[in-house]
């Protein structure tokens, strides 16, 4: 029976901040409010995110959609400020299984380049465009906040 490989989501993107302050919005409760969930993004509420941002360290954001709870979730694996971040993905929902995503921030004059990574079980390949423009869309947003 062949394995199937993983799916690759890969987004890029510029931004006119520095790369510390890029890299703290993904920990920052707060921050991830106005970027990453709510309605400034998506017809959402946001509930609750919180953040213990540190390796080993979990998250959980939940978002009410339609009149539906849904909690992403994961864990912290590396936390190098600032220039890489990594953490499983998931919905409480769907646990134990996750994705992988990975943060990388590259310094660059008056700025910094963002890419990040989101690697997701093969099975999940008729949802890698949507990822895809969901990542773009909620990078988008960094750049306003």
């Amino acid at each position: 029976m062949p394995v199937e490989s993983p799916i690759t989501v890969r987004v890029q993107r510029t931004y006119t901040h520095s790369p510390e302050r890029v890299f703290d919005a993904w920990l920052d409760p707060a921050l991830l409010g106005r970027w990453m969930f709510g309605p400034s993004i998506r017809d959402e509420e946001i509930v609750r995110l919180s953040v213990d941002a540190r390796v080993g360290g979990k998250f959980s954001f939940v978002v009410r959609r339609q009149g539906t709870e849904i909690d992403h979730v994961g864990e912290y694996l590396e936390i190098d400020r600032p220039t890489r971040l990594v953490f499983t993905w998931g919905t409480a929902d769907n646990l134990p299984e996750t994705s992988r995503v990975t943060i990388d921030i590259a310094p660059r004059n008056g700025g910094c380049d963002l890419t990040l990574t989101h690697d997701m079980d093969a099975k999940w390949a008729d949802y890698a465009a949507r990822t895809e423009a969901g990542w773009r869309k909620m990078l988008e947003a960094l750049e306003r906040v």
